[in-house]
């Protein structure tokens, strides 16, 4: 007994449904998922802590205005710098710091890319709070990061792609297929839907949401390029909605940045089996909870160091010295310290030089300092 049109039609029409619907229920936010996350009790202790944090900031925000002013600004070229890079992406330090501090026009493809990234930035460190978790938001903040450049901004991908892994060698590895391109609209729209139900209904706290939304947000990979920086943009805005306002002071992308193998390797240890929604998403979450607890400790680092006596000041001078990776300058230092005297930075240069810690390479108004790695 043959099945009648009609039927053949309705099971043609919940087949092609479910083909579009692909792999949109595996995602970090089913209920079967968060029903079956755990945390150990170093997990719960460093969530506390990360509270605990956040309850502080509002007394580092009273202490030397003027001082919490310069870190702004040193975290947001740090932010442009490291953001970028992370995909490759360079140009001189000077000239970032032109871009960001003086907003000067962008020339070639580097500086246009850290322009579009500063620009979307500002906008977040401004406005962030209040701007909602939504697929238009998302899609207006890749238009401002793509504004500079020729290929458009602000609209979903129209290939499918892959995250790769290129070698030293010229080899390639495939680290993660991404949701497919005429799934993508669709998946963001449940990504941002289920994360906004979740947050509203306070069913987790708001440090193992805000990363799993990033994880997500990863796994699909919705635009043709930016993805990674568009990522990084959305971790502050998503932290500035539940108050949690390090990245104002202190460059969340350069810690990233400064544990760039472990930020890879944990993004694509829980990534795996995502399709299928089995993926474990504890690696992430631990490195995501730390760069935040590291950005929170070096803060406070910071400011008690500002706000306190002489004999501190050398060691704002070496914090500042030892975050650098690449050579710099005495007017770098003087950016990354506030309130302390070229004549105190030379000291403390000297210092570090006699005790074999940093190098110079020549002496004069344009010498270039270097840290020593043993």
């Amino acid at each position: 007994m043959g099945i009648p049109s009609s039927q053949v039609g309705i099971k043609a029409t919940i087949i092609t449904h479910l083909i579009l619907l692909g792999d949109l229920n595996m995602s970090s936010f089913t209920s079967e998922f968060l029903d079956k996350l755990s945390f150990t009790t170093e997990q719960i202790s460093t969530l506390r802590s990360l509270g605990e944090y956040r309850g502080k900031q509002a007394l580092f925000f009273k202490q030397s205005p003027e001082a919490l002013k310069s870190l702004q600004l040193v975290a947001k070229i740090e932010s442009s710098e490291s953001s970028n890079r992370l995909e490759g992406i360079e140009a001189p330090h000077k000239k970032i710091e032109e871009l960001v501090l003086k907003d000067t026009s962008p020339k070639g493809r580097s500086e246009q890319e850290i322009a579009g990234y500063r620009d979307a930035l500002n906008l977040i460190h401004e406005s962030g709070e209040h701007m909602p978790f939504t697929a238009n938001v998302i899609l207006q903040l890749h238009g401002i990061l793509c504004r500079y450049i020729a290929n458009p901004g602000g609209r979903w991908k129209l290939t499918d792609n892959e995250i790769i892994e290129n070698h030293p060698d010229g080899s390639k590895r495939i680290r993660f297929t991404p949701t497919k391109a005429h799934l993508t609209p669709n998946a963001i729209e449940q990504l941002t839907n289920n994360y906004s139900s979740a947050a509203q209904e306070n069913r987790l706290d708001a440090l193992i949401l805000i990363p799993l939304a990033i994880l997500d947000f990863l796994c699909i990979h919705p635009f043709s390029d930016g993805n990674g920086r568009m990522s990084r943009l959305l971790t502050l805005m998503l932290l500035y909605q539940f108050n949690y306002q390090v990245g104002h002071y202190i460059s969340l992308e350069r810690v990233f940045e400064d544990s760039k193998e472990s930020y890879y390797e944990t993004l694509e240890a829980s990534s795996q089996h995502w399709h299928s929604n089995k993926h474990d998403a504890k690696p992430w979450l631990n490195y995501f909870w730390g760069t935040l607890l590291r950005a929170y400790k070096e803060f406070e680092e910071r400011v008690g160091v500002i706000t306190t006596s002489r004999g501190s000041k050398t060691e704002l001078v070496q914090s500042a010295v030892n975050r650098r990776m690449a050579p710099f300058s005495i007017n770098d230092i003087e950016s990354d310290c506030p309130g302390i005297s070229r004549d105190m930075i030379r000291q403390v240069l000297r210092k570090m030089r006699d005790e074999g810690s940093i190098t110079v390479s020549s002496g004069g108004r344009g010498a270039m300092w270097q840290r020593t790695f043993k």
